[in-house]
């Protein structure tokens, strides 16, 4: 019988979110291998065995940070019965997202690496990505109310109009970063659908 390797002496689903943590913190580039190692209590040769490069390991932390506190405006886009509601309420949730108290009070695929070192491009393109995916989710949202005969919106007004929400999500997680509270982020949100008429043609 062939010898079993060494067993795990870590939790591969606690160490991610321990570096998803550590990634949100200090984002991209202010986040060493060491600082992973100390943070998540094991090793460097087990972060590359379990995880991959540092790359790879803020690959699947993003994946996590989307399937957690990603998911709520994203759902609100899925599950609001009108387009404006959707919009709203994804505001919203995303609001909430980056003040709460137990988390850095930005969103990671925003601000985690918007600029840095030549050598970590891959990553802020990989950013990007996920980013131009943000965009194409609200405006699938807006193409759905057109069909739905939810919006009276000419299709070329559609891409300036998912950009501009998706312009105002960004902005949100900059302000929050810099100390704007949840009562002021509200106050953007507010201002925001408050263009909606005059963007769409829709009654409120």
């Amino acid at each position: 019988m062939a010898a079993r390797g060494r067993p795990r002496t870590f939790d591969p689903d606690i160490a991610l979110r321990t570096a998803l943590d550590l990634f949100w913190e200090r984002g991209y580039e202010g986040t060493s291998l060491n600082d992973l190692a100390q943070a998540m209590g094991i090793a460097s040769a087990s972060i590359y065995a379990c995880f991959g490069s540092k790359q790879e390991l803020f690959r699947k932390v993003m994946a996590l940070y989307g399937a957690t506190s990603g998911e709520r405006p994203r759902r609100a886009l899925r599950e609001h019965p009108t387009t404006r509601a959707a919009m709203h309420a994804m505001l919203r949730a995303t609001a909430d997202e980056i003040t709460r108290p137990d988390a850095p009070h930005y969103c990671m695929l925003i601000l985690a690496a918007p600029t840095g070192a030549e050598e970590n491009h891959e990553v802020r393109e990989f950013l990007a990505e996920l980013r131009r995916g943000q965009l194409s989710a609200v405006r699938d949202r807006l193409v759905r109310g057109v069909d739905d005969g939810d919006l009276a919106v000419p299709p070329a007004a559609l891409d300036g109009i998912a950009r501009y929400y998706t312009t105002v999500v960004q902005g949100l997680s900059v302000q929050a970063r810099d100390g704007a509270t949840r009562d002021e982020l509200e106050a953007v949100i507010t201002c925001a659908m408050a263009a909606w008429d005059a963007l769409t043609s829709t009654p409120s």
